[in-house]
């Protein structure tokens, strides 16, 4: 049973300071966080492999963009100045870890005891890594695609994406002079980067372990109770994984500053994670990786175009956010106003319009449903507030398609 004390949920070791953006100072944590990512493709995918290529691209790209909006200054690494932190970090995931993490850890360890123990048996390992490997190609290349039309969309509406932004908190970066193409380029280059290097763990556990057809369906009905079972925990994870992000100065500047950097469109979203981020979360934090191949598939995709869709902040442009999920919603709050909320910030049970929103997030569990509560509870986040006021009208007046509901 989870503690909803702030003392566990806010705990940090070393010095609290709260940053949601990057800075010219920056620059060589940047570069780091940068190289970092580039040896974790390296190394999990192997420096020819095609997304390795395309990774190690899109890294000399993000530096390059980096030194355009931000500026270049030299100053010694964060990571050197503190390494300590950097203990602090990994001790921060293994004491945030969940029961379901080591129980899918478990049943694959246990799958691969099982094929060992039975070598005689038809378990045709070789034939369900062949098909790990297709589905793994075909969440990418479809998360891909979807990205890409969204960047289409927002190029050819890239003066009304400005004229949207400067009503925001971000008219502090856009302004009339600011190349909206090369910051849709940005925001594009953010996502497809941070997906590659978040799939990395997912590609070793398919590359080096081993799955049997044999117990296929059994594994598949065992990863279904698990997955569920996660989803009653993730956002109580989450909140606490992205509270440090915020509050650990490191952790912004190597894991979670990506995220933020970019304009507040889904083409960003990859499960909620800056570029070096999503490595360290499908390594230590979300079981998913550990599923059979066919679930892990099923769950990856199943996150990252949901996380796509939830982060269209900018109206008028694919895709669409229906007002029901805007009303019920306030991930966007956070992109475009106070540092708060920290969790998922979904709130279906609202005062005299909760059947608007019954069909919201169907078949998903409470503490996902109204994962705003664990805000309200541990920092006094109030629902009704001005940034989110603010959205809410900006959605009226661009989101043409759609009429406000009252």
């Amino acid at each position: 049973m989870v503690t909803h004390d702030p003392a566990v949920f806010h705990k940090l070791y070393g010095v609290r300071k709260a940053r949601v953006a990057y800075y010219t100072k920056d620059f060589a944590d940047y570069a780091v966080m940068l190289v970092v990512s580039a040896l974790v493709m390296g190394a999990c995918y192997g420096s020819g492999h095609i997304l390795s290529v395309v990774g190690f691209a899109l890294c000399a790209i993000a530096l390059a963009a980096f030194i355009i909006r931000h500026g270049l200054e030299f100053r010694v690494p964060l990571i050197l100045r503190r390494p300590q932190d950097v203990l602090y970090m990994f001790l921060y995931r293994f004491t945030n870890l969940t029961d379901m993490y080591f129980v899918a850890l478990g049943l694959l360890v246990l799958e691969g005891l099982l094929i060992a123990a039975t070598p005689n048996l038809p378990h045709h390992v070789e034939t369900m890594r062949t098909v790990a490997l297709s589905l793994f190609y075909v969440h990418f290349l479809g998360i891909t695609a979807y990205r890409t039309v969204i960047a289409i969309d927002h190029l050819a509406k890239k003066e009304l994406v400005r004229e949207v932004l400067m009503q925001t908190s971000w008219s502090r970066v856009i302004n009339e002079r600011t190349s909206m193409t090369f910051e849709i380029v940005h925001a594009y280059c953010t996502g497809l980067l941070t997906h590659i290097v978040m799939l990395a763990p997912w590609y070793l556990v398919i590359a080096y372990a081993r799955f049997s057809v044999l117990v296929l369906l059994v594994a598949c009905v065992i990863n279904v109770i698990v997955y569920f079972q996660w989803l009653k925990r993730i956002n109580a994870w989450f909140y606490r994984d992205h509270w440090l992000c915020h509050n650990s100065e490191l952790e912004f500047l190597l894991l979670h500053g990506t995220h933020h950097d970019a304009i507040p469109s889904g083409m960003i979203a990859v499960a909620e994670s800056g570029i070096l981020e999503g490595f360290l979360r499908f390594t230590l934090g979300t079981p998913v990786p550990f599923l059979n191949p066919v679930m892990a598939f099923l769950a990856v995709s199943f996150e990252v175009k949901q996380n796509i869709d939830a982060h269209q902040y900018i109206p008028g442009v694919f895709p669409p956010l229906s007002r029901r999920a805007m009303e019920a919603m306030q991930h966007s709050t956070h992109h475009y106003g106070p540092i708060e909320p920290y969790s998922f910030a979904v709130k279906v049970d609202q005062p005299d319009s909760s059947e608007r929103y019954q069909n919201l997030l169907f078949g998903l569990p409470d503490e996902l449903r109204n994962s705003a509560k664990l805000d309200e509870e541990l920092t006094g986040f109030k629902w009704d507030n001005p940034t989110y006021r603010r959205t809410l009208r900006l959605y009226d007046k661009y989101q043409a398609s759609k009429k406000p509901v009252h």
